[in-house]
């Protein structure tokens, strides 16, 4: 008792301690007031804007050495190191433009420095450029990142991509933690709508040194919505319609906030019909409905701070059999059809001290899915429960300059079977990691370097299934995987003009319950897969080198990996017939995946508004038996005429953008792949924010296959089948705000 009223008044303390504000005025070097200049502290993870004269007022800040960051759209970003001693500041500024677009804090990686300080290169998509994409799903979306693909059933159900690797082997996390959903199903997509949030971050490579199994291949992290400023209320709606899929998505947003408490929410509700493909005709049962409720509230004071989130999403997904069969416009699935409901809570709190800071991440995942294959009872119907941990220590700063942070972080799961069919059988999953990690900075130069320890505890129980008369026995498990991982990488200027970024880092992942223990036909196949219980970790090691020129005009750069990966798991068939299907094993063998980005950004002189992009993307994959990896996307080369534009006093921010994508044919395939043609895909997308007289709107069009040209992507499931992909379509967009 003593000591739990102990640590209250530890809490009570460091809550009421000496608390600084620092106020001042932005403007240009015209002496013009700035309005919406981002004031930030990656330290306290928060900040504020300027008003509408360029005024400023940062609170709650505590005593110690803090940086502060200036950052505005089209401005030369300025950071200051502030000595904060119970005494407030002032402090006025002024900010020179500059071309390039704003420097962002990079939350995924862990001392969240600028894009500009990471040693490790980041991709970074936000929310407007996500909604100008016009895709109808988050997995769509993150496809116009570069090195990001994704395997699509449909137009529902998309799996991310990152440089040929997916399924489990790509980690998800949203709101600051691990994202579970019986992700290892190939009809099981990425379950998150692309409404509620802020941006998203790609990294592309081995993560496990920050987040453990499963980040083999790289890590999406989506990051949620921000709050409002302090006393500040904001409504908004967004409104969009798909012609292809006669689609719509609803969306209402508020947020408040006041001194120390926020909260942010939104309600969204989408659905859309069977999508069209170029001759007219509706691939029957690729329909589906979603409904998606967020809510934040979040609470700061001088040294603590916390945010609380819940996300509540409900899907329908038809799940298509027939290729082109009824005709209708119809939202309402047919079975085969699934019905998915996924629980996210997430509690993000930070303890800060003079000098270093505590980080501790909770997550809470309850999932359910059911899969109908009749009107009345679920034929598959599973729940999965997770909790998840993550502990980090920000140790004070050295004289020196390293930063260093050392952290535990974990996982408990249990899978339950309630249906009549079996893809897995129950099971817990105790996942433990410890690492370390350290960060040197010195002028335009940096290091950084950590290892990493994780043990995985997999348990599952025994399960008889009488199938047609035949029994099919999943036999139990108790297995342990451990796996040590190790990242170094360096960032400095070559010849003083070339951003140099190299890298190399460990991955692993421990083989999933479907590659253990399957025992039974696949659905959507026509396989018969057999786990193999005696398979040991995936485990790789790549080398990433990334290289950028950039000056007022021009940016040009390259990115290129090579990934070997020990022990990669994939289907062989064994030649003999189970069920009237084709047996197919899990087997192990050695594999190298290599390639790259490449590309440049040319926005010439004295036409500032006139945009060129170009890139190329290339991946190739190869076990060592010589045989190509399954699921390798195409050879892309993506070109971009973007312009930039003002109407005085009814068209801000305004866009027009020309796209061209041309995919090379695919004519290495695995065994069970067959090969993709070559085509070209044309893209066009205009809007601005619109006022008129008193009321403001953002609008935003977007025409993807403007030349409705028949084509499959090499990553669809519906390929094998003579299905082609969609269409064009029309997506409107409105965006008001109250």
């Amino acid at each position: 008792m003593k000591s739990t009223i102990s640590l209250l008044l530890f809490l009570v303390v460091i809550t009421i301690q000496a608390q600084n504000s620092l106020s001042g005025k932005i403007t240009d070097t015209n002496h013009n007031p700035l309005i919406g200049v981002e004031i930030f502290s990656t330290k306290l993870h928060r900040g504020t804007t300027s008003d509408i004269d360029g005024k400023y007022q940062f609170e709650n800040i505590p005593n110690g050495n803090i940086s502060i960051r200036y950052m505005y759209l089209g401005y030369r970003e300025i950071v200051k190191n502030i000595y904060f001693n119970s005494k407030n500041q002032h402090l006025n500024l002024q900010l020179e433009e500059s071309i390039f677009t704003i420097d962002e804090v990079i939350i995924s990686t862990p001392f969240n420095k600028l894009q500009s300080e990471n040693v490790m290169k980041v991709e970074r998509m936000t929310a407007a450029s996500l909604q100008k994409t016009g895709a109808t799903t988050l997995a769509e979306g993150i496809t116009a990142i570069s090195g990001v693909s994704q395997i699509s059933t449909g137009s529902s159900i998309g799996k991310p991509v990152i440089r040929g690797l997916s399924g489990n082997r790509v980690l998800v996390y949203t709101q600051g933690i691990r994202l579970e959903n019986q992700q290892f199903g190939g009809e099981h997509g990425l379950g998150l709508s692309d409404q509620g949030v802020e941006s998203i971050e790609v990294i592309k490579g081995p993560a496990s040194l920050l987040y453990g199994s499963d980040a083999l291949g790289g890590v999406i992290y989506v990051n949620p919505e921000k709050f409002s400023l302090n006393n500040e209320h904001q409504f908004n709606f967004n409104q969009r319609f798909f012609s292809n899929t006669l689609g719509n998505s609803s969306s209402f947003g508020y947020k408040t906030a006041a001194d120390s408490w926020k909260l942010t929410s939104r309600v969204t509700s989408s659905f859309h019909s069977d999508y069209k493909v170029p001759n007219g005709q509706r691939i029957t049962n690729t329909r589906f409905r979603e409904n998606d409720f967020k809510i934040g509230i979040g609470y700061d004071a001088s040294q603590f701070s916390s945010v609380f989130r819940y996300n509540y999403t409900y899907s329908l997904l038809g799940i298509p059999e027939t290729g082109v069969g009824e005709q209708t416009s119809s939202t309402l699935p047919e079975t085969p059809y699934q019905k998915i409901s996924n629980h996210i809570f997430s509690s993000h709190n930070h303890y800060l001290f003079e000098n270093s800071k505590i980080e501790a991440d909770l997550g809470y995942i309850y999932n359910e899915r059911n899969e109908f294959e009749e009107e009345i009872n679920p034929a598959l119907k599973m729940k999965l429960k997770t909790f998840s941990y993550t502990f980090k220590y920000h140790l004070p700063k050295f004289s020196n300059g390293i930063e260093t942070i050392v952290g535990l972080q974990g996982m408990h799961q249990k899978n339950k079977n309630l249906g009549e069919e079996l893809l897995i059988p129950d099971a817990t999953i105790n996942d433990n990691g410890i690492f370390g990690t350290f960060n040197y900075q010195w002028g335009n130069s940096a290091v950084q370097a950590g290892v990493r320890f994780d043990s995985r505890v997999l348990e599952s129980n025994e399960h008889r299934i009488i199938d047609n008369g035949t029994t099919r026995v999943f036999n139990p498990l108790d297995k342990t995987y451990t796996s040590f991982t190790a990242s170094l990488g360096t960032k400095f200027l070559l010849f003083n003009s070339i951003t140099t970024r190299i890298n190399t880092a460990s991955g692993f992942r421990a083989p999933n319950l479907a590659e253990l223990t399957s025992n039974g036909v696949h659905e959507g196949t026509n396989r018969y897969e057999l786990g193999n219980e005696h398979l040991e970790n995936e485990k790789n090691v790549q080398f990433d080198i990334a290289l950028e020129y950039k000056n007022e005009h021009l940016e040009v750069f390259t990115n290129g990996f090579y990934n070997i990966l020990n022990d990669y798991i994939y289907l062989s068939p064994n030649g003999s017939i189970i069920n009237e299907s084709y047996a197919f094993d899990y087997l192990q063998n050695n594999a190298t995946l290599f390639g790259g980005e490449f590309g440049f950004h040319l926005h010439p002189h004295p036409i500032d508004w006139l945009h060129l992009e170009s890139s190329f993307e290339m991946v190739i994959g190869k076990l060592n038996n010589k045989r190509h990896l399954p699921l390798i996307p195409a050879h892309v080369i993506k070109n971009k005429f973007r312009t930039e534009f003002d109407f005085k006093n009814w068209l801000s921010n305004g866009y027009l953008t020309l796209a061209i994508h041309s995919t090379f044919k695919q004519p290495n395939t695995s065994l069970f792949e067959t090969k993709t043609s070559s085509y070209n895909l044309v893209h066009l997308s205009f809007g601005g924010d619109i006022q008129i007289r008193k009321m403001s709107f953002t609008t935003g069009i977007s025409i993807n296959n403007l030349l409705d040209t028949s084509y499959s992507n090499h990553l669809s499931r519906l390929k094998n089948e003579g299905v082609l992909n969609a269409g064009r379509n029309i997506a409107a967009a409105l965006r008001f705000n109250f």
